[in-house]
């Protein structure tokens, strides 16, 4: 395996559940390509927020991948009826969904091949709990997670 540490620098920041979305957002807005969201669990209140941003990526043609759980995996009826409804809803816009079966519980964002988003916010539903995000700006080390978890392969 390849250190990548020794071979380029990196900018890396910490972001927790009160600072993650401030950054993010700018780096959606920034975004000119694609952005992959993995995120396990989707809610309304999180989707009211962040749906106008990612209309705004699709009329400008930045192609938008959302990895969430299978709705039919959560335990909570609620939370299974409000993943389905943002699921169809993100479709109808134009976002590519893929449905992860198995446990999915990865929380990653990595915008353009360039910004890696990594740690242990639910994008798409994060709401009261405390959270880190780490942003890393770095292509190879974003294309290492893009390998990593074979997504050439699904998106």
């Amino acid at each position: 395996m390849v250190n990548l540490f020794k071979q380029s620098s990196f900018n890396s920041q910490l972001y927790n559940d009160r600072t993650f979305y401030s950054q993010f957002v700018k780096d959606l807005i920034a975004s000119k390509k694609e952005v992959i969201i993995e995120s396990p669990y989707i809610t309304a209140t999180r989707l009211e927020i962040l749906t106008p941003i990612l209309e705004n990526l699709l009329r400008k043609g930045v192609k938008i991948h959302v990895l969430t759980k299978d709705p039919g995996e959560h335990d909570d009826e609620y939370l299974c009826h409000q993943a389905t409804n943002g699921i169809l809803d993100l479709m109808d816009r134009g976002v590519h969904i893929v449905l992860v079966k198995n446990n999915h519980h990865r929380k990653i964002a990595i915008i353009d091949k360039s910004i890696l988003y990594e740690g242990s916010l639910n994008i798409l539903s994060q709401a009261r709990s405390q959270e880190i995000m780490r942003r890393v700006e770095n292509k190879k080390l974003a294309m290492e997670m893009f390998n990593f978890l074979g997504l050439k392969k699904i998106l």
